[in-house]
């Protein structure tokens, strides 16, 4: 990033009204795949956008505005993938964030979070990990896929998952969608330094793409103008439909098939996607 953006969101004022905010999280989001723990470092930010939510920019939501600005303006040391080496993902899940980092020997590759909706607030410490695993490996399946890779767990309980003979509807839904990857779990006890160790080598920044993460941020908001995806999500969230569920406010059906909403041209946008970028599968209709 060049000296003059770095000072212009350095002197970035905090936002007196919604748009204001909107047009400051645009930047920040841009920047998400840089900076570890993005969805908690603006969770503050981002519930003001909530509809029906009555403005209040406290203490709280100045500290994270700051914060946002200092991690923005900081560049992590990231490296391009190589598909010759091996790909190593290391996952974290707390009560409100999951996330994880994918790298190569040492180096960070990329950096993704998000916060847990109501319904996984309440899954199990082991469900909460298996969710950070899935949602990693949905999220750099251009990477993953037709690769051999590790996954490194503190819990116990997650890397041994596999051998369970009795499972939950959901936990047979992460088995069927893990059986696409060749991969090995491997058990670590206790918290590794492998973020902290990656962050303070130097290596090149990636031009990373963001296709991907704007289609996902497209199908949510298209749920919402889609009269058929809003029918389908409420019949998944309220538990009427066996063919459907919701994971991240997306419809996914059997083969983690993600139904794209009829809206804003954005099927079409999907079809150009899988069909013009490597790495990419067929998962959606």
């Amino acid at each position: 990033m060049d000296e003059e953006k770095v000072k212009a969101i350095k002197e970035w004022e905090a936002p007196t009204k919604v748009s204001e905010l909107r047009s400051f999280l645009g930047l920040a989001n841009y920047y998400r795949w840089f900076i570890k723990g993005y969805s908690a470092k603006a969770a503050p930010l981002t519930d003001l956008l909530k509809k029906g939510k009555t403005w209040e920019w406290s203490k709280r939501c100045q500290s994270a505005f700051e914060g946002l600005k200092e991690a923005v303006t900081e560049e992590p040391v990231l490296a391009l993938p190589d598909h010759t080496k091996v790909f190593e993902l290391q996952m974290d899940a707390s009560n409100f964030t999951i996330g994880g980092v994918l790298m190569q020997e040492g180096h960070l590759i990329t950096i993704e979070s998000r916060k847990l909706n109501d319904n996984e607030r309440r899954y199990t410490v082991q469900e909460k990990e298996m969710t950070a695993v899935v949602h990693c490996l949905r999220t750099w399946r251009h990477y993953l896929l037709g690769s051999w890779f590790l996954i490194k767990t503190d819990n116990i309980a997650t890397s041994c998952c596999q051998s369970r003979r009795k499972l939950s509807p959901k936990q047979a839904r992460w088995q069927d969608f893990l059986a696409e990857f060749d991969y090995v779990m491997e058990y670590k006890p206790g918290k590794a330094n492998l973020v902290t160790d990656a962050l303070s080598r130097k290596a090149k920044l990636a031009a990373m793409s963001k296709a991907k993460g704007d289609i996902l941020e497209g199908i949510k908001e298209g749920m919402e103008h889609d009269p058929l995806a809003r029918k389908l999500l409420k019949l998944a969230e309220s538990g009427q439909t066996q063919r459907f569920w919701v994971e991240d406010s997306i419809v996914y059906t059997k083969g983690q098939r993600v139904y794209v909403p009829k809206w804003n041209n954005l099927r079409k946008r999907v079809i150009r996607e899988c069909h013009d970028t490597p790495w990419v599968g067929h998962p959606g209709q």
